[in-house]
C-alpha cells in the first residue's frame, strides 16, 4: 500500500514550501508554505488533508531524500509561535514495555510488583475499549513547547545538568485544534522522544524531570489511515560504527491502548483544546538502548528508520554549555 506524506522544505533563501510524497515521486505543493497553513484551509474547506494537498496542484517534482541529505527538510510540524505547539506524550503503551521500564523501577522485594508494572497490566486489561466506552488512562507527561522540537537531522541537546540522554524510537501523532475547538490528527511522525533516563531510574517521580527534553521527528507526516503494524529500526553509531541496534514496533497492532484511546485521556483535558494549538504527542516505545546497558556520549548519533516512512531521523548527541557561574541564583526577588 501507498502512504502519502507531507514534507515541509526551506530553501537556501530561507524560502519555504510543502511537499507532498507518495511511493517515489514527490513534488512541491503551489501556494503553501506550512502543514499548518494546509490543515487549516481543510478544515475551513470541511475537506480531508490529503484532497486540500491534491487540491494545491503539482509544482516541482523534488528528490526528498536529496533534500534531507542537504539539510534542506524540516520538522513536518510546526507553530510560528512555539508557545502554542505541545509536546506530550505516553508511556507503557506497547506490549513488552514495561520489561524495560521494570528493570529500573525493580521493587526492592523481588515478589513486589512495581507502579510501572501495575500500570502496564491496567493498560494492557482496559487499554482497548469498544467503540464508544472509554478505556483505562495511560501514564501521561509533558515535555515542553514548539522551542524544544527539532528536525530530522538536527542535534539533539541534553542540558549541562543531565545525568544521560537517550533516545526513544517511537511515533507521534500531530494534531491541530480548530477555532470551534475540535481537534483534529493531521497524521503520524516518525520520532525520537529524547530522554533522560538515568534522571528516571534514581526515582520514579522523576520522570517528569527526565521527559524536560528536545525531541526530533523525522521529515514525513504520514496522513491517512495509519498501519496497524510498523516495524523499525533504532541504531546508536559511535564514529561511524554501530554500537547498538535493535528492532522496533509500533502501530495499534503492537500497542496495549488504542490510539483513540491515548488521544481521548490526553484531549479530555479543556486546556489542550485551546483552538489554534499544535499537538505534538508521543505514543511511546517498548525498545531504548539504556535498557540493554549502553551508555550514551556526546557525538553519539540516533538513527531511527521505519517503514512507511521512506525517510529517517537522525540526530546527533550533544550537551549544552554550563552557565559561566553555575552558582548564580535563577531566580531574584523584585
Amino acid at each position: 500500500m501507498t502512504y502519502l506524506r507531507l514534507l515541509q522544505h526551506r530553501a537556501a533563501d530561507g524560502a519555504r514550501s510543502v511537499i507532498l510524497a507518495e511511493g517515489d515521486a514527490a513534488h512541491v505543493l503551489p501556494g503553501v508554505t506550512s502543514t499548518r497553513e494546509l490543515a487549516t484551509r481543510a478544515i475551513a474547506e470541511g475537506v480531508s488533508l490529503a484532497d486540500a494537498a491534491r487540491a494545491c496542484g503539482q509544482g516541482e517534482a523534488v528528490d526528498i531524500a536529496a533534500e534531507l541529505a542537504a539539510g534542506r527538510l524540516l520538522a513536518p510540524i510546526d507553530h510560528e509561535d512555539a508557545a502554542h505547539l505541545l509536546l506530550t506524550g505516553t508511556g507503557l503503551t506497547h506490549l513488552g514495555s514495561a520489561e524495560g521500564r521494570d528493570k529500573m523501577h525493580q521493587a526492592a522485594l523481588s515478589n513486589q510488583q512495581t507502579d510501572s508494572m501495575r500500570m502496564f497490566l491496567e493498560g494492557l486489561e482496559g487499554g482497548k475499549p469498544a467503540a464508544g466506552e472509554v478505556g483505562q488512562q495511560p501514564e501521561w507527561f509533558y515535555k515542553g513547547d514548539g522551542s524544544l522540537l527539532v528536525g530530522p537531522n538536527d542535534v539533539l541537546t541534553m542540558p549541562a545538568f543531565a545525568q544521560d540522554g537517550g533516545e526513544e524510537p517511537e511515533l507521534a501523532g500531530i494534531y491541530i485544534v480548530g477555532e470551534d475547538g475540535t481537534v483534529y490528527r493531521l497524521g503520524l511522525a516518525l520520532a525520537n522522544e529524547f530522554s533522560d533516563h538515568v534522571t528516571e531510574r534514581h526515582n520514579y517521580l522523576w520522570l517528569a524531570h527526565s521527559k524536560l527534553r528536545q525531541a526530533a521527528l523525522g521529515p514525513e507526516l504520514l496522513i491517512g489511515t495509519p498501519p496497524s503494524h510498523i516495524e523499525g529500526t533504532s541504531k546508536v553509531v559511535r564514529d561511524g560504527e554501530t554500537i547498538w541496534e535493535k528492532p522496533f514496533l509500533s502501530g495499534e497492532a503492537n500497542m496495549s491502548h488504542s490510539i483513540a484511546n491515548l488521544e481521548h485521556h490526553h484531549f479530555k483535558y479543556d486546556l489542550f483544546r485551546r483552538p489554534g494549538d499544535v499537538h505534538v504527542h508521543f505514543f511511546g516505545t517498548a525498545t531504548l538502548s539504556f535498557a540493554d546497558g549502553v551508555q550514551t556520549r556526546e557525538g553519539d548519533v540516533f538513527e531511527i528508520s521505519a517503514a512507511p516512512f521512506t525517510l529517517p531521523v537522525s540526530n546527533p548527541l550533544a550537551r549544552a554549555e554550563a552557565p559561566a557561574d553555575a552558582s548564580a541564583p535563577l531566580v531574584k526577588a523584585l
